[in-house]
C-alpha cells in the first residue's frame, strides 16, 4: 500500500482478540505509517472478549509487534485504554516497551488548536447501564459484525473491495443514528466546557468529522467496521481516511475550511466502484506516494 506521512495519527477500537478485528489491514496501515506521534485511544487490545473466549490470530501479534517497533524508532506513541481495556488503566503514567499509558491527553495541533484525547466511554448515556439494554445491543452488535465477516469472506474471494456492512446497517436505523448524534453533541458539549477546539475519540464505532458550534468533533472509528483512521497534516490539518484495499479520504478540517466526513455509507461509496482519490491527501502535509 501507499507511504502515508503525516504529524500525528490517531487509531481506536482495534479489538484485537476477536474474530471482528481487521488486522491485516491495520498491519498495512502500521507499516506504511510515518509520523511524530501516535495515539492509540483505546480498546486495542479486548481483554473483556478474551476473558469470555480465547481467540487469537498470528496477524494481532504482529500488529503488537509493530506497535512496539514505532515506539522503538522513537516515535512517540501514547495508549489511552477504553472500556474494553479498562484493566490498563491502573498501569497510567507508566510505560510497556515505550508506550506511555495516560487515562487522557491535550493534543496540541500544528495550527495551535487543542483538543482532548479520550477513548469516550464516559459520554455514555445513563441509561446505557441498564443491562437488558446493554445485553441487548451488544447481542445485535455482535450479529451484525458476524454477518460482516461473512460479507467481507464472499468480496475477498470474489476480488471485490471492502465493503462496511455493518456501517451500512447502522445508517439505515433511526435508533442508531440518533445516538450518534447525541453521543457527539454530549462530546462537544465537554470540550466547549473545557475551553478547547475540540475533541478526539473513538468507541462508537463511527468515524466523523463534525464541526458542532465552533468545536470541532473527531472520531476516528475503528477496525472491526470502519478499518479506519485519523491523521494529523504538517498544517495542523485533520482527516479521516479508510484504509482496507485501498486507500479513500473521508472527511477533513482545517482552520479555513471543514469538509464534514458523508453521512453513514456514502463514505464508502466510492470502494465500489472506482479507484482510491488520494488526491486530498497529497496536499499541504499528509504525504501519500505509491
Amino acid at each position: 500500500m501507499a507511504k502515508l506521512t503525516c504529524r500525528s495519527a490517531f487509531i481506536s477500537d482495534v479489538h484485537l482478540g476477536t474474530p471482528d478485528c481487521k488486522a491485516a489491514y491495520l498491519l498495512d496501515f502500521l507499516r506504511s505509517l510515518e509520523c511524530e506521534r501516535l495515539y492509540l485511544v483505546g480498546d486495542i487490545v479486548d481483554l473483556e472478549a478474551l476473558a469470555k473466549r480465547h481467540w487469537w490470530h498470528p496477524d494481532h501479534t504482529a500488529v503488537l509487534a509493530e506497535l512496539v517497533a514505532i515506539a522503538g524508532r522513537g516515535i512517540e506513541v501514547i495508549y489511552i485504554p477504553g472500556n474494553h481495556d479498562y484493566q490498563m488503566r491502573g498501569l497510567v503514567g507508566t510505560s510497556i516497551a515505550g508506550i506511555r499509558v495516560e487515562l487522557d491527553a491535550i493534543h496540541e495541533g500544528a495550527d495551535g488548536r487543542r483538543y482532548r484525547v479520550s477513548h469516550g466511554d464516559e459520554f455514555d448515556p445513563e441509561h446505557v447501564g441498564r443491562r437488558w439494554i446493554a445485553w441487548l445491543g451488544d447481542t445485535l452488535h455482535r450479529f451484525i459484525c458476524w454477518a460482516n465477516r461473512r460479507v467481507h469472506a464472499v468480496r475477498s474471494r470474489l476480488e471485490l473491495p471492502y465493503l462496511p456492512l455493518s456501517i451500512i446497517l447502522k445508517s439505515h436505523v433511526g435508533a442508531a443514528l440518533a445516538y450518534i448524534r447525541d453521543y457527539e453533541q454530549r462530546v462537544a458539549r465537554d470540550a466547549a466546557e473545557r475551553g478547547l477546539d475540540g475533541h478526539i475519540c473513538g468507541h462508537i464505532h463511527f468515524g466523523h468529522v463534525r464541526p458542532m458550534d465552533g468545536i470541532l468533533y473527531l472520531n476516528d472509528g475503528d477496525w472491526v467496521e470502519h478499518c479506519t483512521a485519523l491523521v494529523e497534516d504538517f498544517t495542523g490539518a485533520m482527516e479521516l481516511i479508510h484504509w482496507t484495499d485501498r486507500v479513500t479520504p473521508l472527511g477533513r478540517a482545517s482552520r479555513e475550511t471543514v469538509l464534514p466526513s458523508p453521512q453513514a455509507v456514502l463514505g464508502f461509496a466510492p470502494l465500489a466502484d472506482c479507484r482510491a482519490d488520494l488526491s486530498s491527501l497529497r496536499g499541504a502535509g499528509v504525504s501519500v506516494a505509491g
